[in-house]
């Protein structure tokens, strides 16, 4: 025991920086869309998580020892994460110009702001397993760690379109040059091989809001263009540049706030592709909560 409490800074920093190396780890994932890319994309995210969970986990010591001024060194870190951010919103900004579906600013910023944020989750962790490692025991410090993770879990990840919205499936329809999904006018097509290929390969879907805050959030261009670069990640897309005839649309029903969308996926799947829209992330940028505000609150509320 004499040991381990001679050595418990040691403990303590060498259990706050495993748990935040592997919350770090956890919140790590290349998924569809590739990013970040494998491996040398993975590898620069893990050494600033490393370097975020050294922070953490010194940061406990350094308090403890009143050494305040030793504190600092975190505000010099936030500086650096921000960085991060900066360069991953430059780097996605110049590949988004050669996509066929762009992701659009708003998910480019939403993506630099997610690998910003889960840098602050890694210092959460290494500090509260180094914290409880400390003042406690070791084994407190390894229950902190693990707690800690659950928490990045949570925050992780933010909601989905089939939680503000109701998705149906509905079939195009062409009246003339004009093309419609359900009843949303999407665009004139003048080409009759272009409305022949919408015909073979397009599929339409209606995206209704389940609420005012929904509806707003949907009316977003950012977010409808998030919709759009999802699903053509997912299943591809039948058009190559220079067809502009050829293009996924999303197309906002004033009236009711619904969202008419035109896919033209490469594989032709209703019910994956129901799925997959259910399940495409509502960006941070783009909600709105008008129902919050003071002036559409009622009386007594």
């Amino acid at each position: 025991m004499d040991w381990f409490y001679s050595h418990r800074y040691t403990i303590g920093i060498v259990v706050g920086v495993v748990f935040g190396v592997v919350t770090r780890l956890n919140m790590l994932r290349t998924d569809y869309r590739q990013y970040p890319t494998y491996p040398h994309g993975k590898i620069i995210h893990i050494s600033l998580g490393v370097i975020a969970a050294g922070l953490g986990a010194v940061a406990v010591p350094a308090l403890l020892d009143k050494n305040y001024t030793a504190v600092t060194f975190l505000s010099l870190a936030a500086q650096q994460f921000r960085d991060v951010r900066n360069m991953e919103r430059q780097s996605l900004t110049k590949i988004d110009e050669l996509e066929l579906v762009p992701r659009g600013a708003a998910y480019i910023e939403g993506i630099a702001m997610v690998f910003e944020g889960r840098n602050y989750l890694v210092i959460l962790s290494a500090f509260l397993a180094s914290l409880f490692s400390i003042l406690f025991a070791w084994y407190w410090g390894i229950v902190a760690g693990i707690l800690s993770i659950f928490i990045a879990n949570y925050f992780k990840s933010g909601n989905k379109l089939g939680s503000i919205a109701d998705i149906e499936a509905v079939p195009l329809r062409m009246d003339g040059p004009d093309l419609f999904v359900g009843h949303i006018y999407i665009m004139n097509v003048g080409l009759q091989d272009s409305r022949a290929k919408i015909a073979e390969h397009g599929l339409g879907f209606l995206v209704k809001p389940k609420n005012r805050n929904a509806r707003v959030t949907l009316a977003n261009l950012g977010q409808r263009q998030a919709i759009l670069h999802d699903i053509s990640t997912l299943f591809g897309v039948y058009r190559d540049e220079g067809e502009p005839s050829l293009r996924p649309m999303a197309k906002l029903d004033m009236n009711s706030g619904t969202i008419g969308v035109l896919l033209l996926p490469q594989e032709k799947d209703v019910e994956k592709t129901t799925i997959a829209l259910h399940r495409v992330p509502v960006l941070e940028s783009a909600v709105r909560m008008p129902s919050e505000a003071g002036v559409n609150k009622q009386k007594g509320s």
